[in-house]
């Protein structure tokens, strides 16, 4: 006999509660009876796949299937109607729905057997995962890009050795350089590729013992390829680290240097050393001008690159003889200036005096600043492309001969040649440093649970809160969270990133109680190499790494009082610079913090300047303590339940009534993170569908407040007992007790009273 079919509204006036969950659910969801048809929706159903309730009520859940899948989906319903169970939520298939307009989405979808007035139905809970995917997407492609980076570079050999020393990756430049494919040499140790005679004598060993003590190990010298010939390689071997600072393994690249000639070797080596090793610009620049010196002394040096979207000269003045200068940068037009013509022509040009009057003043003003009184330029061609020119300047007339042009313009030709190869090789280093950066935060932001949905709870405070993020977030105005610890700061300044227009950029965190003083600068503005002890390479900071997107500071009470007005600076100026550069980095970041301290005290005890906590404080929000909103604590202990068990691959079903009566009575200190520790802990003890929640540790931990409490209340009560006898009893006037203790007289009096003190306590008789 067929069952018969159950009444659409199945939701009695006596679940109020229920029915509220039900409609202000975070997620869809939709009954269904056991012939497919939908009996009920709530307004996130509506919402999600764009059908009114009426609309809704006239369709089955195929109806919500792609069409690829409407086929099959009612068999998979029978045989689910069969052996009705729980199916948490995130399963591993691929599901899809199926929107009104036919747009396909991905979704998590948690199915539950319910029987309601005699009636078997499906509980389908749907959530939509798109933003998941697309973090999931982002971190693929990522991987992808920084792939094709090293790939890329032909004209080295990249690839990466474990502790040990064997090869783990393997670049096309290091099968063209070296010969060997990468199944041929994957898991082999790396002094395959070096002379017996520097194997015998342990220099694999020593390569690597120097570049684990000291970060990184440079040399030049004889390599062998897979058919046994030989070539003079350069090598870098640079130390990796894990994040606690443990040998990850080593990074190594080689170049061919075998066909260079001798004369361009040395300085392509001098320039290579300089940028491989990414020091500051200006000692790059330095090595360019002496390689010009030992030909043509000069006293004023210039190099100028073409922007290629501008159509403008970028000029930058190079030291020169014993002068340091820091770097300066000019645009100069193509048209009528010197650079421009010898640009244009790829000719050079020399000047035995300069005629400032047969250029634009822009094109000479920097000459006659300097008092250059002579001067030539070279264009800078390698091979039929010229990238610039570069000039020399003196203060004598008639400095510079013609006859020595043909040397000043093959030295021009390899400065050409080295900056064209080792500016590749510098976007190649930049990017992959950024890369690997935007990899790591996009793994940490998909191993972090996090959206609107996550902030569970229907309390008042709660929706006030949200309130206040749905009004901030479409805004890039600074925001100040403030709440107890535990509360779900971070939940809430993601929930405003994900809701603001930076919601497809980094969101970076920084905790600034979690870092030691010496090393927070660092990890908030970035270093150059050599910026102090142990800095061996350069690092990328949270507020350059956050640009375009958000930047969280939590705990930014426990800021240092010395960084303060950096980071002051760093929002109010939109730049900062790494410590050990001298180069302006432009961020543009939405800042977000948020502190369990009080401020406003800790200003007045002068442990934080009152300008950055006005500029911090554009817009707080204060979270609510979870004894400010226990009627949300059965709706976490279910979720948290359910998070746990799924994670535990356990099935919880039930939450007896007591266990959530005592959690709901307890006044949870470390506010939702100690709720959620100890449901995880209960989760771990229980022992079959009935969660066993140690109560026992509330009570411990209520007899321990407790006690803490009664120790207070004696030690008051007996220190108030003693400044009486020293007083004699007087408890008014000038130098009575109240006086003395700080107190007025009504409090001490109000005071004697609860503690019950009586003149017998102070007055001997």
């Amino acid at each position: 006999m067929e069952e018969p079919k159950p009444e659409r509204n199945i939701i009695g006036s006596d679940a109020t509660l229920f029915e509220k969950l039900f409609t202000c659910s975070p997620d869809a969801i939709v009954v269904v009876s056991q012939d497919g048809h939908i009996v009920e929706a709530n307004r996130r159903a509506e919402e999600l796949f764009g059908y009114s309730r009426d609309e809704l009520f006239q369709l089955t859940v195929e109806d919500l299937v792609p069409q690829q899948y409407r086929a099959i989906h009612p068999h998979h319903r029978e045989g689910y109607a069969d052996a009705p169970h729980i199916r948490p939520m995130g399963g591993e298939h691929n599901l899809l729905g199926l929107r009104k307009g036919g747009r396909e989405f991905p979704v998590d979808i948690m199915l539950s057997p319910v029987r309601i007035d005699g009636h078997s139905v499906t509980l389908a809970v749907v959530r939509d995962i798109s933003k998941r995917r697309h973090i999931e997407d982002q971190l693929r492609k990522s991987e992808e890009r920084f792939r094709l980076l090293i790939d890329g570079a032909r004209d080295y050999a990249i690839f990466m050795l474990d502790p040990e020393g064997k090869v783990t990756t393997w670049n096309v430049g290091a099968e063209r350089i070296l010969g060997y494919r990468a199944d041929e040499i994957l898991g082999r140790h790396f002094s395959i590729c070096l002379p017996k005679e520097d194997v015998e004598r342990g220099k694999p060993e020593f390569e690597l013992q120097t570049a684990r003590a000291t970060g990184r190990y440079e040399d030049e010298g004889w390599r062998i390829r897979k058919d046994g010939s030989r070539f003079w390689g350069n090598m870098i071997l640079t130390a990796l680290h894990d994040k606690d600072g443990g040998l990850a393994g080593f990074c190594k690249v080689t170049r061919d240097f075998t066909r260079r000639k001798t004369a361009e070797e040395s300085l392509l080596l001098e320039l290579s050393a300089a940028i491989l090793s990414r020091v500051d610009i200006q000692q790059t620049f330095a090595a360019i001008a002496a390689s010009f010196q030992h030909l043509a002394p000069h006293d004023f040096a210039t190099i100028a690159v073409i922007d290629q979207k501008s159509g403008n000269l970028h000029l930058q003045v190079l030291p020169a003889g014993a002068e340091v200068r820091q770097v300066e940068e000019i645009t100069l037009p193509i048209q009528n200036t010197p650079d421009g013509l010898v640009y244009r022509s790829q000719q050079p040009l020399f000047m035995d005096h300069l005629d400032f009057s047969s250029f634009s003043p822009v094109g000479l003003r920097h000459y006659r600043d300097a008092g250059v009184r002579s001067a030539c330029w070279l264009p800078l061609n390698n091979r039929g492309n010229v990238i610039g020119t570069i000039s020399l300047g003196s203060r004598r007339d008639s400095a510079f001969s013609t006859e020595n042009a043909d040397s000043l313009l093959q030295v021009a030709s390899t400065v050409a040649a080295t900056l064209d190869n080792t500016s590749a090789l510098q976007q190649i280093a930049s990017l992959s440093d950024r890369l690997k950066e935007e990899k790591r935060y996009l793994e940490e932001e998909l191993r972090t649970e996090y959206s609107f949905e996550e902030i569970v709870g229907q309390s008042d405070s709660l929706k006030r809160v949200l309130k206040q993020v749905e009004t901030v977030a479409p805004t890039d105005a600074t925001t100040l969270i403030l709440g107890e610890t535990g509360t779900g700061k971070e939940l809430v300044a993601r929930a405003i990133h994900d809701l603001s227009p930076r919601r497809d950029h980094t969101f970076v965190k920084l905790n600034c109680s979690a870092i030691p003083l010496g090393l927070l600068e660092s990890e908030l503005f970035g270093h150059e190499k050599g910026a102090f002890t142990g800095a061996i390479s350069q690092r990328i900071g949270r507020l350059e790494l956050a640009h375009q997107g958000t930047l969280f500071l939590d705990e930014v009470g426990d800021l240092p009082l010395e960084l303060q007005p950096k980071v002051l600076r760093a929002l109010q100026e939109k730049e900062i610079e790494r410590l050990g550069g001298r180069r302006t980095i432009p961020v543009d970041v939405r800042l977000i913090a948020a502190t369990n301290r009080d401020l406003t005290k800790m200003i007045k005890e002068g442990q934080f300047r009152s300008d950055l906590y006005y500029r911090l404080r554009v817009f707080p929000i204060q979270i609510p303590s979870l004894r400010q909103r226990s009627s949300d604590i059965p709706m976490l202990v279910n979720y948290f339940v359910s998070k746990h068990a799924r994670r535990m691959n356990k099935r919880i079903d039930t939450i007896p009534q007591p266990t959530m009566a005592a959690l709901s009575r307890w006044s949870w200190p470390g506010n939702i993170r100690e709720l959620e520790n100890f449901i995880e802990r209960a989760v771990i003890l229980t022992r079959g569908n009935v969660l066993q929640a140690p109560l026992g540790e509330l009570e411990f931990a209520q007899d321990q407040e407790t006690d803490v409490t009664a120790d207070l209340r004696t030690a008051e009560r007996e220190h108030i007992i003693r400044v009486l006898r020293e007083t004699r009893g007087m408890i008014g006037g000038t130098g009575g007790a109240a006086e003395r203790l700080g107190l007025k007289r009504t409090t001490l009096n109000s005071k004697l009273k609860k503690l019950g003190v009586t003149k017998h306590d102070f007055i001997s008789q």
